[in-house]
């Protein structure tokens, strides 16, 4: 009859209501996580933190500018400990990681080296002569044919090539690359700060700390191009990381990071913002998670008694 096929309509009905209320109730919990990664992340006391990468998961791995270890963390649940241990002779300053081998690359500040270490097991995987000790190897990014690294005090990159799949080669294969075109090295300063690749690998960019200018580098040449940012600078620039068309610098002791949105040839840019947090405390490195960024508190200057309190700081992309 009508009343009973309105009843079974009723009876279907009443359990999709419930159905739907309960998928409600569940999928905000679902993204909550997102919202709850813990901040401030801290790291060991005394650690002096310098660089951050990203790695598999919500992993991340900052390393120690004296001793050179490295600390693994989660951002998911702030915890971690460390995975490479204090190295004699060794520093930890920029860090990348080659997602292909989980291999991290590390820049070796003064003493002219770069490292490699297996990001699984800790365990050294190359250790590679860039320059003479006594400069200062800043940064490093992978791409899929080589390694790149900055030097704050001469106007050179340094190129490791890869192998297929990213394997590593013999320490002769590494490469010097003189910076020209537009760049300028200002003398008995610190120059080539930060760096970051194009995902095809096409362009490399780079930031002057004193100068406060971004250059965008044809990595087989050298040659740079001045990215005109119509009368903006970024001062104190360090590491910088490129999302799409949008760069951001970390402005180290003016404890933001400058967003720069750039044209398609990565020529020219426009400064449309800075972010800052409260709990900056001259920020050095940034890496990115979803919607966030996670910068590294390395304190420089800092008159807090030893051992100092480390930490990593959450921020939301702009």
């Amino acid at each position: 009859s009508n009343v009973q096929v309105m009843y079974l309509r009723r009876a279907i009905h009443i359990p999709l209501i419930l159905l739907a209320l309960l998928l409600l109730q569940v999928l905000p919990a679902s993204a909550a996580p997102l919202q709850t990664f813990p901040s401030p992340i801290p790291l060991p006391d005394g650690f002096n933190p310098e660089g951050i990468a990203v790695g598999r998961g919500s992993e991340f791995f900052v390393g120690s500018i004296p001793t050179g270890a490295i600390y693994r963390g989660d951002l998911r649940t702030g915890q971690g400990e460390i995975l490479v241990p204090p190295q004699a002779g060794r520093a930890a300053i920029g860090l990348a990681l080659d997602e292909r081998t989980n291999y991290l690359f590390v820049a070796g500040g003064p003493t002219g080296y770069a490292y490699v270490y297996d990001a699984a097991t800790g365990a050294t995987a190359g250790v590679y002569p860039l320059t003479a000790p006594g400069t200062f190897v800043n940064d490093v990014v992978v791409t899929r044919d080589a390694a790149y690294w900055t030097d704050s005090f001469r106007p050179y990159l340094y190129r490791l090539p890869l192998g297929p799949g990213g394997a590593l080669p013999d320490p002769a294969a590494v490469q010097e690359i003189a910076l020209g075109g537009d760049f300028v090295h200002v003398p008995n300063a610190f120059n080539t700060n930060g760096i970051d690749a194009t995902p095809n690998g096409k362009w490399l960019l780079i930031v002057n700390s004193t100068l406060g200018t971004l250059y965008r580098v044809d990595p087989e040449t050298g040659v740079a191009t001045l990215i005109d940012l119509g009368g903006g600078a970024v001062p104190n620039g360090d590491g910088i990381l490129l999302d799409g068309k949008t760069l951001y610098v970390v402005q180290n002791r003016l404890n933001q990071i400058a967003v720069v949105r750039l044209n398609p040839r990565l020529a020219a840019g426009e400064i449309t913002g800075t972010i800052s947090d409260l709990l900056f405390d001259v920020p050095t490195t940034i890496a990115e998670f979803g919607s966030a960024l996670y910068a590294v508190n390395a304190r420089f200057g800092t008159t807090l008694p030893a051992p100092v309190p480390y930490d990593v700081i959450k921020v939301p992309k702009s």
